[in-house]
């Protein structure tokens, strides 16, 4: 009888872990600007999760960051995160899950994010520079329509947002979605200036996407489709 349930048990533990939803951790805490779409974008991610069969964990507490923790999660998103947002420890906690594997996905302020850790500018992809002082809307050329977070985009697309300037650009990125600056005023990287792109980096995956500052942009279904897409790149998914 004590067999049986043994045998019963292991057989149940299985079943569970074969049928466990795959789990992202969303993170946005601010230590400098606050971005009022975060209110928007946290139940958003939420109900992506709830439709695509993955469960989404928010917080703003750094000390989530901690090797044992991030173990869990198939990919960390940073939403609008500005700053200084972990300490020496909890960086050293969240390259070791990157090089052990894991993904990212910086969303917007996420590049206007830890200056003095060249590790993460090197993950995110490219630091925040500058902004027109208003939102415009702009002509974005898809450079790349065959990945998961851009196949369903139209060759140009055509929204409004707050248009993000770098003063550093990796030169390992594979470029999605560049900004036509004629289309509006206050660009300053030129021809090439793109707005979202992936990387793998240092054994992990990162994807960056520098739209979504405003509200609307999350219930916008392009918008969130390449976000989607970004996620499942990060967590590994084909599709």
């Amino acid at each position: 009888m004590k067999k049986l349930l043994t045998i019963c048990l292991l057989i149940g533990t299985a079943l569970s872990q074969a049928i466990a939803k795959d789990k992202v951790l969303l993170f946005y805490k601010t230590a400098q600007f606050h971005h009022n779409s975060i209110a928007v974008g946290v139940p958003a991610i939420i109900k992506m999760g709830q439709e695509n069969n993955f469960d989404v964990d928010t917080t703003i507490n750094a000390e989530k960051f901690t090797t044992d923790n991030l173990k869990q999660y198939k990919a960390v998103i940073f939403l609008s995160t500005t700053g200084d947002v972990l300490n020496d420890t909890q960086q050293a906690a969240f390259e070791q899950y990157i090089k052990h594997g894991g993904g990212f996905v910086g969303v917007h302020a996420a590049t206007d994010t830890e200056y003095d850790w060249p590790w993460y500018g090197k993950l995110v992809g490219a630091y925040f520079k500058s902004h027109p002082s208003k939102q415009q809307e702009a002509v974005l050329n898809v450079v790349d329509r065959n990945f998961i977070a851009t196949k369903h985009l139209p060759e140009t697309w055509k929204r409004l947002d707050e248009w993000y300037n770098y003063k550093w650009i990796g030169d390992d990125l594979h470029v999605l979605i560049k900004i036509d600056e004629k289309s509006y005023e206050g660009g300053e990287n030129g021809e090439n200036h793109p707005m979202s792109w992936y990387h793998n980096f240092d054994g992990g995956r990162a994807f960056y996407t520098a739209l979504g500052h405003t509200d609307a942009s999350y219930s916008e279904p392009l918008y969130l489709e390449h976000l989607l897409g970004g996620i499942k790149y990060a967590m590994g998914r084909k599709k």
